[in-house]
């Protein structure tokens, strides 16, 4: 009885919304203001997702600008900025693809990625299948490849907390506070870049920033895309992303890998989460210390973990003291630094530019980490992504808001796990005087009607703490885990690992999942 009424008073809402169309038009073709027609989230998304059915993609060669050559294409989809007014205020959002390269018999329909941040572009992900990359080849015939930039990103009505220039400027303050006169400094940052926020976005744009709200904008492109069921693929954020899709719309879930996978507990997000990766980025940091010592021979940077991390320490202090060129200091280091326990495939990178710095070229470092003010486009793009990571974490759910709960917090953290505490404290501190209202996540779990997701997760991930994959498994009914045992690096299906790759293949190509959970060794640790 009571599904029945909840049927029927949707429906009605839908067709009493769906006939102030007109209305809404004929005001606004007259000068006034449409009526204000208010409905449920979910139907405001119905409508918008049934209007993009009708509409579709208009596919043409991509913006002069964007980087994305033919075969490449681009087009627009057309979200409400509020679902709960699909009348009102509209934005478009930027989605491009890489047509199947298989014969009509083989495409099964359209693959759709986000890379995480939040505040990540997926317009890169179909150059994987133009350019022919090895491991997406029997993807590729199979599916079209589906890049979007997320509302607030990039082409999708971006976003801004910050002039771009002063977001870049360098060289900023020690991340470490070695006083409470350093610790009032960045509340006073963190308390003028919320503000930033509102001033530059605007509370209608702000207040709509979440991932429930992205989840239902990847609903209307799947409709869009006349998908009647969504293939997708989320790493790193774009778990979350795929989590709270699959929570909201179980029964438009035709296939779904997440990896590298954020812990989707209420609890958890964002606060804790962002505590658990500060442990995690100190051991991953050991990893490439240890890594680093054990190719001595080549970066002469010590031959131990505990002669690594000295140089750590004295290269940081040295910097404090006297910044790089005027313009690297701790900040710029760690920005350029924490690079290495993201990704393995930074190490020898990392590892090369510090040691080609420790025997005398300050140059080397200098095109690493310091700013390049002459990179307009580039600065304005890393400022966005600053700004929709923590529009979306910050509105998402709510932060502590007591000063004693964030410094009793990352003072202890920080007496063991030094390297990212504070750096990420303050990163997150706007969301402790957000100025629109910070809403309530998604509670994240399977429905009836939602398939076998495939997880894959490697043990070591500093961004994303194992313990996530685990929760997010025992919350998804029916799906499997592969876990990467011994690797670390963030985003493990681009990596060369045949044990992982076969599977994501036929899990993709055949809907294959193995009857158990799967242990993977690592895949081959970098070399110099």
């Amino acid at each position: 009885m009571r599904r029945t009424i909840v049927l029927v008073s949707t429906g009605a809402l839908i067709a009493g919304a769906i006939a102030a169309a007109p209305a809404a038009t004929a005001g606004a073709a007259r000068g006034h203001r449409p009526p204000a027609v208010t409905v449920p989230e979910a139907v405001g998304e119905t409508i918008a997702a049934a209007d993009a059915r009708r509409t579709g993609v208009k596919w043409a060669a991509c913006p002069e600008g964007w980087g994305l050559a033919a075969p490449v294409q681009c087009g627009w989809v057309t979200v409400p900025v509020d679902y709960r007014k699909p009348f009102g205020a509209t934005i478009k959002l930027a989605v491009d693809r890489a047509a199947s390269t298989g014969t009509a018999q083989e495409r099964q329909g359209a693959l759709v990625y986000n890379p995480g941040g939040p505040g990540g572009s997926g317009l890169r992900f179909p150059v994987r299948s133009a350019t022919g990359a090895p491991l997406w080849t029997k993807t590729a015939k199979a599916y079209d490849f589906i890049g979007f930039d997320p509302r607030g990103v990039g082409h999708s009505a971006p976003i801004s907390c910050e002039d771009p220039t002063a977001y870049v400027s360098a060289p900023k303050a020690d991340p470490v506070p070695d006083s409470d006169a350093d610790k009032q400094a960045q509340r006073k940052l963190a308390a003028e870049y919320a503000r930033g926020c509102l001033e530059r976005t605007g509370a209608a744009m702000l207040s709509q920033m979440t991932t429930a709200n992205t989840a239902r904008d990847l609903d209307v492109i799947r409709a869009a895309l006349r998908e009647d069921r969504l293939n997708y693929l989320g790493v790193s954020y774009g778990t979350y992303l795929g989590s709270v899709y699959a929570t909201l719309f179980p029964t438009h879930v035709r296939r779904m890998i997440i990896d590298s996978v954020v812990d989707p507990s209420r609890d958890q997000v964002w606060y804790q989460n962002n505590l658990d990766q500060d442990v995690a980025f100190e051991a991953r940091w050991a990893d490439w210390e240890a890594w680093v010592a054990k190719y001595d021979s080549v970066y002469h940077l010590g031959s131990t973990v505990a002669q690594v991390q000295a140089k750590w320490v004295a290269l940081r202090a040295a910097a404090k003291s006297h910044p790089i060129g005027g313009v690297v200091g701790p900040a710029e280091l760690l920005n350029f630094f924490t690079s290495a326990p993201y990704y393995d495939s930074s190490w020898a990178t990392v590892a090369g530019v510090w040691s080609r710095y420790a025997a005398g070229d300050t140059q080397a470092m200098l095109d690493a980490a310091a700013p390049d003010l002459s990179d307009t486009a580039g600065n304005a793009t890393a400022e966005n992504g600053t700004a929709v990571y923590t529009a979306v974490e910050c509105t998402d759910t709510a932060w502590p808001t007591s000063w004693r709960t964030w410094d009793r917090d990352n003072t202890a953290l920080h007496a063991k796990y030094p390297l990212l505490t504070w750096s990420n404290a303050w990163m997150n501190l706007p969301c402790a005087t957000w100025p629109v209202r910070q809403q309530t996540p998604v509670d994240v779990r399977s429905h009836r009607g939602l398939p076998g997701v495939l997880i894959v997760q490697s043990t070591n991930d500093a961004a994303t703490p194992y313990p996530g994959a685990l929760e997010t498994h025992r919350r998804l009914a029916g799906s499997r885990l592969i876990t990467e045992q011994g690797a670390g690096s963030h985003g493990v299906t681009n990596l060369v690992n045949p044990c992982i790759n076969s599977r994501v293949d036929d899990y993709l190509l055949h809907g294959t999942l193995d009857r158990h959970d799967v242990v993977c060794g690592p895949h081959a640790t970098p070399v110099p």
